[in-house]
């Protein structure tokens, strides 16, 4: 459906690796689908001195690669190259910023600034908006991470928040807008058979699980002063959290919705540091072999020092002390080079209290719902049935939600949706300064534990699922992580 929504989307780090493979082959998708204005303008902004030619070649060698072959058309790829200008842009030069402002003076609409570039760069790049006068009727992304700490975070939010409001904020989280996030809040607010189930006295405990299979690649650099705990934990797996376990808001306006999430990450049950060396486990990825190859340990890596502590691993046990979930625990995963790249969350109900056919009824595990974001995004609920014949065997069974079997139209990328919701002015699954505050103060004292170097990442061998710590972590509470069980 054509947005009547007009629109002036200019794009900061437009050569970078992040603009290449996910936003500029997002917005060409809604542009395939006819889902942007036709007068909508694509500015792309970097410090490289090209011409428009030069620009656009390089858009087709590093953009191309990453949209769907299906259907690609030449006349719709030449279309979305029209939309495009390319603007070179020294941030230090105040000149510079006068030209962009008079490139965008030719077009109307709302006017998008997406930040693609290092956090060290939001504050002077948005004074230098200011200083042109390009901070009204506008709005601004942030790409994460947004600062190192809590009181970094807030210098970042301070200096930004004086010159954009609040609500021309938009902090990018692109889990939020992966399809079975927003499955997930149908599921629970739209269907009285799982409500009554979402709290303490039917769930024994849920996973969230974001496990990739690559390393730090290129990012050596900015990995090694940051590690998963930042990188990954403090936004993507505290939001996912927050979303699977809030209370219901009373509409889906961005403010009910994020209030609800709040509460979440404000009930998060402290962590002393005296015991997050039994909540917390941090690994290391040592050499090791993935799908046949193998793989270099993370302190050879390019960028990385030698005697490096940074995690590429973290579990955590986390607790919610509210009235839903008080006694109910949380484990969260992420980590790098390991088995298998999926990112799922697992809700493992508690068994019937008796079975009158017999232990097998009673196993762990017997009703679960796992809700995968990656690879194939899906949700499946497992349930027990009797096998076809004499007796009374009972075998796990499942029921699918495939979305690319069950709907026949094409799914939406989460950076797509999240991107046509900023051009229509939706914050809903954008993150508010308050959560983002929340969470960094929740991951504080777990960040200064580890930074005091009492203690050092346990390692693991590439191509595992990290270190036995983590799965010692779960077997304490009688339990494991899905793939351990499978």
């Amino acid at each position: 459906m054509q947005s009547d929504s007009n629109f002036v989307f200019v794009l900061f780090g437009g050569t970078g690796d992040l603009s290449m493979r996910k936003i500029l082959p997002a917005l060409f998708e809604a542009h395939r689908a006819g889902m942007l204005n036709p007068a909508g303008r694509i500015v792309c902004v970097a410090r490289e001195a090209w011409d428009q030619g030069a620009y656009r070649r390089w858009v087709e060698e590093h953009v191309k690669p990453h949209v769907s072959k299906d259907g690609l058309d030449d006349a719709v790829w030449r279309s979305f190259l029209e939309r495009m200008q390319y603007v070179g842009l020294d941030l230090g030069r105040a000149e510079d910023f006068v030209l962009l402002r008079d490139t965008l003076a030719q077009y109307d609409g709302t006017r998008v600034f997406y930040l693609a570039t290092g956090p060290k760069l939001f504050v002077p790049i948005c004074r230098a908006l200011s200083d042109v006068g390009l901070n009204q009727n506008a709005r601004i992304v942030l790409e994460k991470p947004l600062g190192y700490d809590l009181k970094s975070s807030n210098a970042i939010n301070d200096a930004v928040g004086e010159i954009f409001q609040e609500e021309q904020i938009y902090r990018i989280d692109h889990y939020l807008g992966k399809e079975p996030v927003q499955n997930l809040l149908a599921l629970r607010f739209s269907n009285v058979l799982f409500e009554p189930l979402w709290r303490r006295e039917w769930v024994e405990s849920i996973q969230i699980t974001i496990a990739e299979e690559l390393g730090v690649e290129a990012r050596g650099d900015f990995y090694d002063n940051t590690g998963a705990l930042r990188d990954m934990v403090q936004n993507h797996l505290l939001q996912l959290l927050s979303i699977v376990t809030m209370e219901p808001p009373h509409s889906m306006d961005s403010d009910s919705v994020r209030d609800e999430k709040l509460r979440v990450l404000r009930a998060l049950k402290p962590i002393d540091e005296r015991d997050i060396s039994r909540v917390a486990v941090r690994g290391q990825y040592h050499a090791g072999v993935i799908r046949g190859a193998a793989v270099p340990a993370y302190a050879t890596e390019p960028g990385v020092r030698p005697d490096s502590t940074t995690e590429t691993f973290v579990a955590l046990k986390v607790e919610i002390d509210n009235w839903r979930w008080a006694g109910v625990p949380f484990f969260l995963r992420t980590g790098k080079r390991l088995a298998d790249r999926v990112a799922e969350i697992v809700v493992n109900f508690r068994t019937v209290p008796h079975s009158a056919l017999g232990a097998n009824a009673l196993r762990a595990g017997a009703n679960r719902l796992v809700i995968r974001l990656q690879p194939n995004e899906s949700i499946r609920l497992y349930c027990l049935a009797k096998q076809p014949g004499e007796g009374m065997n009972l075998a796990s069974v499942h029921l699918d939600l495939a979305f690319d079997q069950f709907f026949k139209e094409g799914q939406m990328e989460a950076y797509q949706r999240l991107l046509l919701d900023v051009i229509h002015g939706r914050l809903a699954l954008f993150v508010r300064r308050d959560e983002q505050e929340a969470a960094w103060r929740w991951v504080e004292p777990i960040l200064n534990a580890w930074a005091s170097g009492t203690s050092k990442p346990k390692p693991y061998a590439a191509g595992t699922w990290g270190p036995a710590a983590s799965s010692a972590m779960l077997a304490q509470h009688g339990t494991c992580w899905l793939e351990e069980e499978n």
